[in-house]
């Protein structure tokens, strides 16, 4: 009898460990595909994603991409969790290291600029690419974009009050203002695929002056 078979729970130990690194493995493979499914989403949409799409591009079957995902729909939400993700790390979290107000507010027009103007997804922002799509489509994907954009907006207006609160800026309608915000930069990515890239001054002008300092 080997020394495995002796020792009690011995083989109820190495199943669990066979498994643990399944489930790791499984947890990277989903990770790369919805990475991938999001610069596709960010060209064509979400709705030209496909299984077998992912499966060629990434060189996988496309049982494989069906275990993890299951449904297509499921597959357009572990992209959304993933664009979101991305964005959080690109704009929202190192806008962190600037003081709350008007100095954050101009670190995460400076982060989203970087963020469109040097993509860090193949088509640009994905917002922009995929909001207006699902916009009158009921359901589980609209929601998840619906959330990543409210999100957003309020990440821009809770800098506005606070900017407003402590005497920085003129007294405004925080929730309006954000709103000008998010459509100045939704149109600064759509400039910037097109070529234009004076749309950044643009942008920097706008911000600036929605942060003019009280008269």
């Amino acid at each position: 009898m080997s020394e495995l078979a002796q020792r009690p729970g011995a083989h109820g130990r190495a199943d669990a460990a066979v498994t643990d690194r399944r489930l790791v493995r499984g947890a990277r493979a989903r990770r790369t595909i919805a990475r991938h499914a999001v610069d596709v989403a960010s060209l064509d949409g979400l709705t030209g994603l496909s299984l077998g799409r992912l499966a060629t591009d990434l060189g996988l079957s496309k049982s494989g991409i069906q275990t993890l995902f299951r449904t297509k729909e499921n597959l357009q939400l572990a992209a959304v969790e993933s664009a979101g993700e991305q964005f959080t790390d690109a704009v929202v979290r190192p806008a962190g290291d600037a003081p709350r107000g008007a100095a954050r507010l101009r670190a995460l027009t400076e982060h989203w600029i970087g963020y469109a103007e040097t993509p860090l997804f193949a088509g640009g922002c994905f917002w922009a690419a995929n909001l207006a799509d699902f916009d009158s489509r009921p359901g589980p994907v609209r929601d998840a974009l619906f959330r990543g954009h409210r999100d957003w907006l309020c990440v821009l207006a809770g800098e506005l009050r606070h900017a407003a609160g402590e005497g920085e800026i003129a007294d405004v309608d925080a929730d309006l203002a954000a709103f000008q915000i998010d459509a100045v930069l939704m149109a600064a990515n759509t400039a910037l695929r097109l070529g234009d890239h004076g749309a950044v001054a643009k942008v920097r002008r706008v911000i600036e002056g929605l942060l003019a300092p009280p008269r």
